[in-house]
């Protein structure tokens, strides 16, 4: 029988902890699995590790049980996990079971039959001595409760204003002598209420509901043996008497198939609990699994959150029956991909009505919800227009407006009197987890209390005696019985509270938000997008932090050479990455999609999507494309346009009306595209609106005339160097400096050649004597750099901005013929300065080369003349067969050198280098360099040697690790720093050669 495909939020939801999740997404690549394979039920596999023998790992996924021969206690292992995430991508090996899978089957089935098979009678048990146990422990118990009475009444005799006032310490030591006397559930409700005192709004409020559901508690344990069964069971396991696996397991079994909703943890007191919530599709019953690990244990993972699995479930007792074990399974789990049962926000406060009338101390009860929406300010909204809050923390559902883009969607969550709390939603059919909170703290939530019984609290009833009897709540008289004591404040308070919760109704007049567009471009290809989920999570890809900050912008490039946009449920990370990248905005402008902008638009954070536009994008093989690709797709607001590709490229009303009222993103990507097919009408285009136009947006839309710059443009660029903003004069002297024939260009060349000149083949500089207003408007800075004269910098910033043809024209010379001609004064370093700002400029190769062979020249003399950050922009304009020359043979030499080298060729390098940077990391590796170097060197080549030299990378780093035993290529002993430096390398090559063929 086949076997459903988990995803990798399912697997990943059974990691016992943040560091193995961590950890599998190191080993989930192809590259580190000599083999895999699937037989039956059972995935198994060989994972490389540090040692010469792979670890064999077997996942049986009818359980999920687990086995590998790793030495580490977590279960499952990083490798387990590892191994289903690649089965999760889609890999899955050979179907023939090697014998050490076939043995661990065996074992399984054996100790299955022996499990099922009846037990024999357990040795004889002393009842006298059970009875007297249970005995000392009930009295202990009482004794304990009977303090804790006294002491609630006490805090409301003195006054909740003093109990504000002295805090957590009271609380804490209640719960330690409650602890001692064997009472731990109740004690931890009693510790958890010294997180309240006196902290937030409403918190006396709060406290005092609180107070007198414990002081209920008190009074129903002092009456088990009058209260009915399933009552009685509850009060005892609100305080803490433990139930046995044995006695919950020898009740009656109920068999479904039960969903796995979603499961959350939380921590208290150094103890890590994980919830995991069930809901049979037979029963309609919830169901809730509760699993217990202290600092560094693991959970065990008996189900997997959005499958469904056929099994039974044993109850434990209670009035409101929800905790329960796993007894047997009769099927594999199967992806749940829309869960049954889900009823409207009424429906599900009248389950939560019945839920505290059973167990008026039940914190939260599950709900599933039909075709919720959010809201804009916080709220889940049904199709009939009722609402529910979300808990603070969780009240900005970015994850959910990404995965469903605003259309309704079932969701299963917790709800409580702080809120719903979302645990998952099943957009489009596909299980999407919710995202982790903000952090709540402490909830803003008013109860609603009367404000006889808060006011008598407050005050203290030994000032302020309460008068009992009925009690207004809702609107309504609700007579609570009692006396005028301070008990019965509190338990009127506890039966007020109750009521004002189960009483809920829907929030009324909450407008859910409009969706997003459909989008009319396919999403990344499964495998790709399970590889950014990957690149998205802590320690998700190799080579650290900053490593994989690269391989996400790769990845982008990836995704950015076809037309795909990015998986909706991953946006919100990746906008958040923008936020913290300009770098990669361009790449989500032209990957987001319909669903990004529309995201973006609802979170000011994320803004900065809307300016951007789709720009000149450098393919993953480092060849630049053109501005605007004719197979690109255009931005959503484009993509109606008149000029969009297959166009007549006339402008409509749909095209105007984008300029007129569209996002400044999305009219700078309209005006692209114009200036694209028909660059005089983008031009008059602006020119049209350009006094109306802010001072970025004028810059902005200025730059945009880089696209199609022609002659043309010069008369509107000439009246924009008298625009009143600076910025709007510099992007227009930018393009006057590189535009042929340009009115600035010609005034610069005059200038330059009026302060220098040829002379007897010798080059004669006067330097300009000021800076007047003619230059400024040109661009030119009057401002010198601290220690550079006036005249000096005058003059390299005329050079600058003069066209490079002048000097070969007045000369007659090359450009390396012309650097060769001597110069008066010692006017040679600014000469050059200038010529190279103008190389630099005006991206001209043969000015570059000639330069940087001056500067390499072997007495180093020309070397001083540059700054570095001006030296090295010169080598971005060599060709890269020239750098490629320059890097091998500095390899050999000067290391430092080579490195910034390296560092400047954008990469894939082209074999030639590869190989000799190859051959240097073995050199490095096995000699007595500097390990810096080697790290360096490694660190450059992950991200830069193409992908196919993963193979011989891999090779190097086992050869290194066997440190010479059977490996002639290694004759001394290699350091361990040095090995791991080499496997990283091919780590990551791997991971990027993984990377590349999802997108083929």
């Amino acid at each position: 029988m086949p076997v459903d495909r988990w995803s990798t939020a399912q697997v990943l939801a059974l990691a016992p902890d943040a560091s193995s999740a961590k950890g599998a997404r190191s080993v989930s690549g192809a590259a580190k699995w000599a083999a895999t394979g699937l037989t039956d039920d059972v995935l198994w596999g060989l994972c490389k590790g540090s040692g010469s023998k792979p670890y064999q790992v077997c996942v049986d996924l009818s359980g999920p049980a687990y086995r590998c021969s790793c030495p580490s206690r977590k279960f499952p292992c990083k490798h387990a996990l590892g191994l289903l995430l690649l089965w999760a991508s889609g890999v899955d090996g050979g179907s023939t079971a090697p014998d050490w899978v076939v043995e661990w089957q065996t074992a399984r089935a054996a100790k299955a039959a022996k499990a099922a098979a009846p037990k024999a009678a357990a040795g004889p048990t002393d009842p006298a001595a059970a009875a007297k146990r249970a005995e000392q422990r009930g009295a202990r118990v009482a004794a304990g409760l009977d303090e804790l009475r006294r002491w609630l009444d006490d805090q409301v005799q003195q006054g909740l204003a003093e109990t504000g006032n002295a805090g957590h310490r009271p609380f804490e030591t209640v719960a330690a002598r409650l602890v001692d006397a064997q009472a731990p559930t109740v004690a931890a409700t009693v510790r958890r209420l010294g997180q309240v005192a006196g902290v937030g709004a409403h918190w006396s409020e709060r406290l005092l509901g609180e107070l007198g559901l414990v002081r209920l508690l008190v009074t129903a344990a002092g009456r088990l043996d009058e209260l009915p069964a399933d009552l009685a069971a509850t009060v005892r396991s609100r305080i803490g008497f433990p139930v046995s696996s044995e006695e919950v397991l020898a009740g009656p079994p109920v068999r479904d198939r039960w969903q796995v909703l979603g499961q959350v943890d939380s921590t208290d007191d150094k103890v890590t609990t994980r919830r995991t919530w069930l809901r049979g599709v037979d029963s309609g019953r919830f169901a809730l699994l509760l699993a217990f690990a202290a600092p560094g244990q693991a959970f065990p993972a008996d189900v997997v959150p959005g499958t469904e699995v056929d099994a039974d479930l044993y109850f434990h007792p209670g009035a409101w029956p929800l905790r329960a074990l796993v007894g047997a399974r009769h099927a594999a789990p199967v992806p749940l991909d829309t869960p049954a049962g889900a009823v409207g926000v009424r429906d599900a406060l009248v389950q939560y009505a019945a839920a505290l009338a059973a167990d008026p101390w039940r914190e939260t009860v599950p709900v599933l919800l039909a075709g919720v929406v959010p809201s804009g300010d916080g709220h889940l909204v049904d199709a009939a227009g009722d609402a529910l809050p979300l808990t603070p923390g969780y009240d900005e559902p970015w994850w959910l407006l990404a995965a469903a883009g605003g259309r309704p969607a079932t969701l299963a969550g917790e709800y409580g009197p702080d809120g719903l709390r979302p645990l998952a939603a099943w957009p489009d059919r596909q299980y999407q987890p919710a995202a982790a909170g903000a952090g709540a703290g402490v909830a803003r939530r008013a109860t609603g209390l009367p404000a006889e019984l808060l006011s008598a609290a407050l005050v203290g009833t030994g000032r302020r005696p309460w008068a009992g009897g009925p009690v207004p709540v809702g609107g309504r008289p609700l007579g609570v019985g009692g006396d005028d004591s301070a008990g019965s404040l509190l338990e009127a308070a506890a039966v007020a509270v109750t009521y004002l919760r189960a009483s809920g109704t829907p929030v009324p007049g909450r407008v859910p938000v409009d969706p997003a567009p459909t989008e009319s471009v396919p999403v990344v290809p499964p495998a790709a997008a399970a590889r950014l989920h990957l690149l998205l999570a802590e320690g998700g890809a190799p080579g650290g932090a900053q490593v994989q900050q690269d391989l996400l912008a790769e990845w982008l490039r990836l995704a950015a050479a076809g037309p795909v946009v990015l998986p909706p449920e991953a946006l919100p990370a990746l906008l958040d990455a923008g936020r913290r990248s300009t770098a990669l905005r361009p790449l989500l402008a032209r990957l987001a999609g319909q669903r990004g902008r529309w995201l973006a638009g609802q979170r000011p954070e994320w803004g900065y999507l809307l300016d951007e536009a789709p720009a000149p994008m450098v393919p993953a093989d480092g060849a630049p494309s053109p501005a605007v690709p004719a197979d690109t797709t255009p931005p959503p607001v484009v993509a109606a346009d008149a000029t969009a590709p297959g166009s007549t490229g006339t402008v409509g009303e749909a095209s105007v009306g984008i300029w007129e009222t569209g996002t400044g993103g999305e009219r700078l990507a309209y005006l692209t595209r114009l200036r694209s097919q028909c660059p005089d009408a983008g031009r008059e285009l602006l020119e049209s609106t350009f006094a109306t136009e802010s001072a970025p947006d004028r810059a902005r839309f200025v730059e945009a005339l880089r696209v199609g710059l022609s002659p043309a443009d010069d008369g509107f660029l000439e009246r924009a160097l008298d625009d009143r903003r600076r910025e709007v004069r510099q992007a227009a002297v930018e393009l006057l400096r590189r535009l042929p024939g340009s009115g600035l260009r010609q005034r610069m060349a005059d200038r330059a050649l009026a302060v220098v000149r040829l002379d007897d083949d010798r080059l004669v500089v006067d330097p300009p004597a000021g800076c007047d207003a003619a230059m400024r408007r040109d661009g030119v800075d009057p401002q010198p750099p601290r220690g550079v004269g006036p005249g000096a910098w005058l003059l390299e910033e005329i050079l600058a901005a003069t066209p490079l043809a002048t000097w070969t024209d007045l000369t007659g010379r090359p450009p390396a013929g012309l650097l060769a001609l001597p110069v008066g004064d010692d006017w040679a370093p600014v000469l050059r300065r200038g010529w190279a700002r103008a190389a630099v400029d005006q991206q001209d190769v043969a000015w570059a080369d000639a330069l940087v062979d001056g500067v390499d020249a072997p007495t180093g003399r020309q070397s001083a003349d540059l700054p570095d950050a001006l030296r090295w922009r010169l080598h971005e304009l060599l060709p890269a067969d020239r750098l490629t020359r320059l890097a091998a043979d500095t390899l050999r030499s000067d290391p430092n050198r080579a490195h910034r080298l390296l560092g400047l060729h954008p990469g894939p390098w082209p074999d030639e280098l590869a190989d000799t940077v190859a051959d240097t990391i073995g050199r490095r590796a096995r000699g007595n360099d500097n390990t810096w170097h080697l790290a360096e060197l490694c660190r450059l080549a992950a991200l830069a040697m193409p992908p196919h030299y993963t193979d011989r990378i891999s090779r190097l780093a086992e050869a290194l690790d066997a440190d010479g035993t059977g490996a002639t290529e290694v004759p001394t002993r290699t350091d361990a720093a040095r090995v791991r430096t080499v496997s990283q390398l091919a780590a990551v090559l791997a991971f990027r050669s993984e990377m590349h063929k999802e997108f083929r």
